[in-house]
């Protein structure tokens, strides 16, 4: 099979679907060469003649201009310029009627011609071998050069495609009837209208050149022929005689068999199509330097006497030609711009000549009748049949009238060429070819409205933007502003900061030692500190000694009786050292105790309140080891002078043990008293309430009370027993027996006094919660320890007295009597709450008897 070069060489020609044959009418205008008109009163240019933008004027009102001088420049993409059609002067630049089914106003310049039809200068091209690409291309841009075979396509933008281009096809068809002005320019023109195919295939550089020309035009056909000889690649092609044979995609098709494909142009496929008035344009602009300024127009219709084609300027009036032409008018007269088909009646004759234009026909009505009212679509789909794009004209004619573009568009409507070949068959006369262009316009303005509305939003949303970061930055601006601080401000906050940072490690150091302070409190509230026993323990180890040799002196005394008087005052110094030290020991045991737990919180709290607690409690504690030292050495001359009375060394035992019975009971009233007054100390350093305060303070005194009573009741009661015991029994052995036995009661009894002591607190810490300032308790609390010491002294003095007045004498009934109140209290600790309370309140009331007693005795002392 060959190939489609092959085909096309050998004259291959292929058809499109539909078309239709209506009356030819052309032998009106082509027995006459063409004319050349005189120059018109007034010529009228339009900017815009072409698809694309309007150019930006060069001139003013009132400028003098030559022919063929650029009155506007290009502007935009698909801009071409307007050039003066001949010398004379502006008279204005307004609107006026443009060339348009509409007639709608558009910006054009009136020029009155001068007569003189001058020249401006011309720069024509003698080799076009040796200009570039683009050299001829804005050589095409610059002389406004556009598609001159209807649509009006700017050609440099052809001329400049990006495409290669395999098919240059010249469009000579002219299909439509009447029309004869490509005829008529073939026949006469041929040469140059070769001259400008050979520039488009320098541009363009095509494999073959197809030139298309219907076969109604044999004289045509002929001269095209002998003008393309000594170019071989130009192939002159008779096509056969069919409307719309010359519409751009069915000349295509007729002659490379190709399709355009929908919505595409020509050179998708490889295929550009040029106009045989187009080509005759670029030969003259590249050859002689002329701009389009005029154009072969068919003049004819049965009212024109001299029915002609005509060399029209660009501008002239439609009056003007036909009068030129002999127009003679009828009633109901129609003037039309175009041919039959694709013609459209013009609303007057003051329209201008644009470059699009080929045809005026002036019929009368048995020429071209007037079409009747619209009927009702019989579908009878003879639209449908002729329709050379295979479209379906009745779908299109009903979304029309509904206004429904979105199934316009979907059945291609802008493939329709407006061939007008669906009205002229249909036979119930609905002019299809308007809808389809109301509706072409109404969807062009609707297109454009979107993009002006996207392009307004697109403005509007960046105004916001612009705004809103204008707004920021003020803002911004402002910040910074406040930010700003002067140098001595700056130095004034850093020594803040400093100073900040200070306090802040003070208060670090301040928790620190708070927490240990809790935490040492809460170990001792805990008991969990254990008391360092060593010093208890040397001093036992001491005291068993003493005991040795004590025991060794005995024996040897018992076996050297000469020798008894220094022998007893020995032992008796002994004793007395030996107290002495107890004693001192004594003191130092509660003097330290206290100092470091007062001197803590104080250090910790710089509350004055608490600083005077503490310092009384010193105060009353230092008293009471004064006073301890001083009965210590109230004993001992006692007993010394009891030891050196009695010689029997089995007296001087029962002294002794009475002594060293004595001095740990005022050891343990000592520790009991040390033991609960650093408690209060600490609590009220650490409580900063007033009532917890004034809690502590009561339960201070009953401590005290206690303490002093236990230290009256027992010394009395057991001192005469074991001197009675120590007494009545010469044997050492009996004697440590009795001293020991009587040390156990001291201790039971003290440990009873504790449990009555617990079960009281809350009573008198409840009664004295309601003295709410601080310091009154502190000072009643040492005033109740002041007195409960000075009792507790008066007590031990009356004890001693009452031991040496009856002379270590007590009957063997009294000591059995303790012993059986000493087994009750035993007994004792097995009671309930509510009957050890009772108990202790009887021991108190025995107490306050005896203490009454005691200052009845003191008052009958005759000393």
């Amino acid at each position: 099979m060959d190939s489609l070069v092959e085909q096309i060489e050998r004259g291959t020609l292929w058809q499109f679907p539909g078309g239709v044959h209506p009356p030819e009418q052309k032998s009106l205008s082509n027995q006459l060469p063409i004319a050349r008109l005189p120059l018109p009163d007034k010529i009228v240019l339009p900017l815009k003649q072409h698809i694309g933008a309007n150019g930006q004027l060069l001139v003013n009102k009132g400028d003098k201009i030559l022919k063929g001088q650029p009155l506007t420049k290009p502007s935009a993409n698909w801009s071409l310029p307007v050039h003066a059609p001949t010398s004379g002067k502006i008279l204005d630049i307004t609107s006026a009627p443009s060339s348009h089914p509409s007639a709608l106003p558009e910006l054009s310049i009136i020029i009155a011609p001068d007569g003189n039809d001058m020249w401006c200068d011309l720069t024509p091209v003698d080799d076009i071998t040796q200009l570039t690409h683009k050299q001829l291309v804005d050589i095409l841009h610059s002389a406004g050069i556009a598609g001159m075979g209807g649509a009006g396509f700017p050609t440099y933008i052809k001329a400049d495609s990006h495409q290669p281009i395999e098919y240059l096809i010249v469009n000579g068809v002219e299909c439509e009837p009447y029309i004869t002005a490509d005829d008529l320019l073939m026949q006469e023109h041929a040469t140059e209208i070769v001259q400008g195919i050979e520039i488009m295939q320098q541009l363009l550089k095509p494999q073959r050149v197809l030139v298309g020309i219907e076969d109604n035009k044999p004289q045509a056909i002929a001269a095209m022929a002998r003008a393309c000889e000594h170019n071989s690649a130009i192939l002159v092609r008779t096509i056969p005689t069919k409307y719309p044979s010359g519409g751009e995609k069915q000349l295509i098709r007729v002659l490379t068999s190709k399709e355009v494909p929908s919505s595409g142009i020509p050179a998708d496929i490889g295929v550009l199509v040029q106009n045989v008035g187009t080509l005759f344009a670029v030969s003259e602009a590249v050859n002689k330097g002329k701009p389009l300024i005029e154009r072969v127009v068919t003049v004819t219709g049965n009212t024109i006497d001299k029915p002609q084609n005509v060399w029209a300027l660009i501008g002239s009036e439609i009056k003007h030609l036909l009068d030129s032409q002999g127009f003679t008018p009828v009633a109901e007269q129609r003037v039309i711009m175009g041919g039959p088909m694709m013609g459209f009646t013009l609303p007057t004759v003051r329209i201008p000549v644009i470059k699009t234009t080929n045809c005026i026909l002036a019929p009368d009505n048995r020429e071209l009748v007037e079409p009747g009212d619209e009927k009702a679509c019989i579908r009878c789909s003879a639209c449908a049949d002729a329709c050379p794009q295979t479209l379906l004209p009745q779908q299109l004619q009903w979304f029309a009238k509904s206004k429904d573009f979105e199934k316009l568009e979907e059945y291609n409507l802008f493939d329709c060429i407006e061939c007008g070949a669906c009205s002229y068959v249909c036979p119930s006369e609905i002019p299809l070819v308007q809808y389809y262009r109301v509706a072409k316009a109404e969807i062009r303005e609707q297109k454009l409205d979107q993009i002006k509305a996207e392009r307004a939003k697109e403005r509007f949303e960046a105004r916001k933007d612009r705004l809103e970061q204008e707004q920021q930055e003020r803002q911004n601006r402002h910040k910074r502003g406040a930010s700003r601080v002067t140098k001595p401000e700056k130095e004034k906050a850093k020594v803040a900061d400093a100073l900040e940072r200070v306090k802040q490690k003070q208060g670090d150091k301040s928790a620190v030692q708070a927490a240990i302070a809790r935490a040492k409190a809460k170990k001792a509230a805990d008991g969990s500190l254990e008391p360092d026993n060593s010093e208890v323990a040397k001093e036992r180890a001491k005291r068993k000694e003493q005991a040795r040799s004590y025991k060794e002196q005995k024996q040897s005394t018992e076996g050297t009786p000469a020798n008894t008087d220094d022998k007893k005052d020995a032992v008796a110094q002994a004793i007395a050292r030996a107290k002495a030290k107890k004693a001192a020991k004594l003191a130092e045991e509660s003097t330290p105790n206290i100092e470091p737990e007062q001197a803590q919180p104080s250090s910790e709290n710089d509350d004055p309140r608490k600083a005077a607690v503490a310092a009384a409690i010193a105060r009353a504690k230092a008293k009471k080891a004064a006073k301890a030292e001083e009965n210590t050495s109230s004993i001992e001359p006692e007993q010394a002078q009891s030891s050196s009375e009695n010689d029997d060394p089995r007296k001087a035992a029962v002294a002794a043990a009475i002594a060293r019975a004595k001095a740990k009971k005022a050891a343990k009233a000592e520790e009991n008293t040390s033991s609960i007054e650093p408690e209060q100390a600490q609590s009220s350093s650490e409580n900063d309430d007033p009532r917890k305060a004034a809690v502590a303070a009561a339960i201070a005194r009953a401590k005290a009370k206690k303490a002093a009573k236990l230290a009256e009741e027992s010394t009395p009661n057991i001192e005469p027993e074991q001197a009675q015991s120590s007494s009545e029994n010469d044997d050492p052995r009996k004697a440590a027996v009795a001293a020991a036995i009587a040390r156990a009661k001291a201790k039971k009894a003290a440990k009873q006094v504790e449990e009555n002591t617990s079960n009281v607190e809350p009573e008198q810490a409840q009664s004295s919660s309601e003295n709410d300032d601080p310091r009154k308790a502190a000072v009643a609390a040492a005033i109740a320890r002041a007195k409960a010491k000075k009792a507790a002294k008066q007590a031990e003095q009356n004890a001693q007295a009452t031991n040496t007045n009856d002379d270590l004498a007590q009957p063997m009934s009294e000591l059995k009597q303790i012993d059986n109140a000493l087994a009750e209290q035993s007994d004792s600790e097995q009671l309930t709450p509510e009957q050890k309370r009772q108990a202790a309140i009887k021991a108190a009331v025995a107490k306050a008897k005896a203490k009454k007693q005691a200052k009845e005795q003191e008052g009958n002392d005759p000393s």
